[in-house]
This record gives structure tokens, C-alpha cells and sequence, in this order.
């Protein structure tokens, strides 16, 4: 299985982890019982946090179901879109710019190389 998406809300981050374990739980065993497999190594955990304060997050530990022990992440994709924990979005504005820049540069560069072929295929031909 792929693509899948458990989320739970809680101010202490050991009860939140505590939910996703249950929910993966109960995911795990019905996926088990009608044969859909669940990708352990794809699966990872987020935090959204409103403070900084907290550098090590608890792990989410999945060994008890088969599954890795989950460190959070710092950063999140999902549909396209790059989630930070405090949800700025900075990283993501970033990213895009930049590959704005890179695109319009790329343009300038193709625009100019087409102008000089047609002008070294004029001068050839005549």
C-alpha cells in the first residue's frame, strides 16, 4: 500500500504518537487479513510544532508491528507541497522560486542559441 496519510492532534507529542500507533495498528492487521501490504520503510512521521523550543522529538517506535522506529522529520512533501513544522512555509517558497529563476534562465539561454542558428543559417545559405 502507498500513499497513505494518518494524522492525529494533541498537545503532548507522546500522546500523539501513542494515536498513530493504534491507528497504524489497526491498519496494519486489516491490510494484513485482505492481503494489501503496507511498505514499513515508506513510512515516516511528521510534527507540526508552533514552537522551537523541543529539538529531540520522541520517536514513533513501529518494531512491536514489524515497522522501523520512526524519527520525525523535519520536512514534509506532500502533493507537491513542502511542509515545515511550523507550517511558514518558507522552504517551500524557496524551492519554487528557485526553480522559477531556473526556468526563466533556461528560456533566456534557448532563446538566444535559436537567434544565433538562424542567423548562422542565414549567412550560410546566402
Amino acid at each position: 500500500m502507498d500513499n497513505s496519510l494518518l494524522v492525529a492532534q494533541n498537545k503532548l507529542l507522546t500522546v500523539s504518537n501513542s494515536f498513530l500507533f493504534c491507528s497504524y495498528r489497526i491498519i496494519s492487521f486489516l491490510l494484513d487479513r485482505f492481503s494489501p501490504k503496507l511498505e514499513h520503510r515508506k513510512t515516516e512521521v511528521f510534527h507540526f510544532l508552533r514552537f522551537t523550543d523541543l529539538f529531540n522529538l520522541p520517536p514513533l517506535n513501529l518494531s512491536l508491528l514489524g515497522g522501523p522506529i520512526l524519527q520525525p522529520k523535519n520536512l514534509w512533501r506532500y502533493l507537491d507541497f513542502i511542509f515545515d513544522r511550523k507550517l511558514i512555509f518558507c522552504t517551500h517558497i524557496d524551492f519554487y522560486a528557485n526553480k522559477v529563476i531556473s526556468t526563466v534562465k533556461c528560456m533566456k539561454l534557448l532563446s538566444n542559441s535559436t537567434h544565433g542558428l538562424i542567423s548562422q543559417q542565414k549567412c550560410f545559405f546566402v
